[in-house]
C-alpha cells in the first residue's frame, strides 16, 4: 500500500494523520483523558505527570480548576504554568449569571448614553408589540426562579398563549429541561419538586426563558449551532472563533402542538438526548457543518442575508464576552474554550441559548473526532508562545500562521494600537470583527 492510500485509510477510521511537531519539554496534567487531548499532547512530545508533580500545562475539569484557585488550596502558579479555565468562568457559563451579566451590561451602556443601548418597539410574530434593544437583543427574555417569579408571571400574562422553557441553572446536556405553556403546569411542578417558589426554601435555581417557537427548520427539523470560541484574555479582551462549528439536529420533525410539548426529541438538540431516540443516525450523528449551513442558506435565502446572519452571530459572541469581561478574574495563567449554543429563528435572527465552559470532547462520529482533534491542536498553537513552552510573560499575540482554523474575533490590545496609530495620522490595520 502506497503512502497516499495509507493516509486515506487512516482518515477513514478517524485516526488523524498529522506531522510530528518539534519536541519540547513540557509536563502536562489532565483529569480528562480523552483521546483527542492525549494524542495532541503526545504528538508534541509532552510528558504526563500527576497533579501533585511539577506541571506546566493542566487541562482540567471545571471543578478541579475551582479547587485549585480556591483560597483554601493556597496554590500559587509560577510563570511557566497554564490552565484551561478562568477562575470564575461560571459568570459566562451558568445560565442565571449569564443573563444577569448581560442585563447589567445593557444597563451600564444605557447610563453611559451609548448608541449600542438604543431601544425600539418591535412586533413579535404573534402580534404582540414590545420594546427591545436594537443592537443587544440576542438572548430570549429570561427570568431566574424562584427570585424573579412575580416578574415572570407579569410577563407571562401579557402573552398567555406563549411557550416557555425551564432549565436548571447548573446542569448541562439537556438534564432537567421541560417546556410549559400554562402557569398551572409551573405551579404543579413546583409542588411535585417540593421546591415552592420561596427564595429561602428552594435549593436549586432555574431559568425560565421565552421559547423560540419559530426556529429555522431544515428538512422540517429544528437544529442549533455549536460554535467554539477561544478566549486568551478578558482585559484586554482577546477572542477567536473556530471556523469548523456544526449544527445539531433533532431526530423528529418540529411540531408546536400541545401534544408534543413534552417530546424532547422534537425540541432539544443535545446529542446526549437525541442519541437515545430510535431515529438517531450514528454515522453522521445528526450533525451538519457550519460551512454546509452557509451554502444551504446562500442557496435558499441569498448571500446578503446569510452574510448578515453570520456577522450577527459574531456580534452576539463579542458582546456576551464584553458583558462578563469586567467581572472575570483575568488570570494570565488561564485561557478557555467555550462552546456557544445558538438558535436561528425563521427570520434569520440568531439567539444565544447558553455557553458551555467544558464543551464535550467525546467523538460520536469519525468527522467529530477529526474536528475535535484539530480544535485542540489549534487551541494549543494559539495559547502557547512560539517556543511551545507556557510562559505568562508572553504578550499573547499569536502569529497569523499559528491561528490554524481560528479567526480573530476581537483583540482590544490591537484595536487600541490601531486607534493610536490612526490618531497620529497614519492608517491602522483593523482586526477582524473590530467594529
Amino acid at each position: 500500500m502506497n503512502q497516499e492510500a495509507k493516509k486515506i485509510t487512516n482518515n477513514l477510521y478517524g485516526r488523524v494523520t498529522a506531522p510530528a511537531l518539534e519536541k519540547c519539554r513540557v509536563n502536562f496534567c489532565t483529569d480528562l483523558e480523552k483521546s483527542v487531548l492525549m494524542s495532541n499532547f503526545e504528538r508534541r512530545g509532552w510528558n504526563q505527570v500527576g497533579p501533585d508533580d511539577e506541571w506546566n500545562f493542566y487541562w482540567a475539569s471545571t471543578q478541579t480548576c475551582r479547587n485549585l484557585f480556591s483560597v483554601e488550596s493556597g496554590y500559587r502558579m509560577n510563570d511557566n504554568q497554564m490552565i484551561n479555565h478562568f477562575p470564575n468562568h461560571y459568570e459566562l457559563s451558568r445560565k442565571d449569571l449569564l443573563v444577569k451579566n448581560i442585563k447589567r451590561y445593557r444597563k451600564e451602556l444605557e447610563r453611559e448614553g451609548s448608541p449600542l443601548a438604543e431601544k425600539a418597539e418591535v412586533v413579535l410574530h404573534g402580534g404582540q408589540v414590545v420594546t427591545r434593544y436594537i443592537h443587544l437583543d440576542f438572548v430570549p427574555i429570561t427570568f431566574v426562579l424562584p427570585a424573579d417569579y412575580n416578574m415572570f408571571v407579569e410577563e407571562y400574562r401579557k402573552s398567555p398563549q406563549s411557550t416557555w422553557i425551564m432549565k436548571p441553572c447548573g446542569k448541562s446536556q439537556g438534564t432537567g429541561i421541560f417546556l410549559i405553556n400554562k402557569l398551572s403546569k409551573l405551579k404543579k411542578w413546583s409542588r411535585e419538586a417540593k421546591t415552592p417558589f420561596h427564595p429561602q426554601l428552594s435549593k436549586e435555581s432555574y431559568v425560565i426563558s421565552r421559547y423560540i417557537d419559530n426556529p429555522l427548520l431544515i428538512g422540517g427539523k429544528k437544529f442549533d449551532l455549536r460554535l467554539y470560541v477561544l478566549v486568551t484574555s478578558f482585559r484586554p479582551l482577546k477572542a477567536y472563533l473556530f471556523q469548523l462549528g456544526f449544527c445539531r439536529f433533532c431526530t423528529v420533525k418540529y411540531d408546536t402542538s400541545v401534544t408534543e410539548l413534552d417530546n424532547m426529541y422534537v425540541h432539544l438538540t443535545n446529542v446526549s438526548v437525541q442519541k437515545h431516540g430510535g431515529d438517531y443516525n450514528s454515522i453522521h450523528g445528526g450533525k451538519m457543518s457550519v460551512q454546509n449551513l452557509r451554502l444551504y442558506l446562500e442557496g435558499s435565502r441569498g448571500r446578503v442575508v446569510t452574510e448578515k446572519l453570520f456577522a450577527a452571530m459574531q456580534w452576539l459572541i463579542v458582546h456576551s464576552l464584553k458583558a462578563v469581561a469586567s467581572v472575570m478574574a483575568n488570570d494570565r495563567h488561564c485561557f478557555e474554550c467555550y462552546g456557544y449554543d445558538i438558535i436561528i429563528d425563521n427570520q434569520l435572527k440568531p439567539w444565544l441559548v447558553e455557553v458551555n465552559a467544558s464543551p464535550s470532547l467525546t467523538s460520536t462520529t469519525v468527522n467529530d473526532r477529526i474536528l475535535k482533534y484539530k480544535l485542540i491542536d489549534n487551541i494549543l498553537s494559539v495559547v502557547l508562545p512560539p517556543d511551545g513552552v507556557p510562559d505568562v510573560r508572553w504578550n499573547k499575540l499569536p502569529s497569523p500562521e499559528s491561528l490554524g482554523s481560528f479567526d480573530l474575533l476581537i483583540d482590544e490590545e490591537l484595536l487600541e494600537k490601531d486607534e493610536s496609530v490612526a490618531s497620529n495620522g497614519r492608517v491602522g490595520k483593523n482586526s477582524k470583527m473590530s467594529r
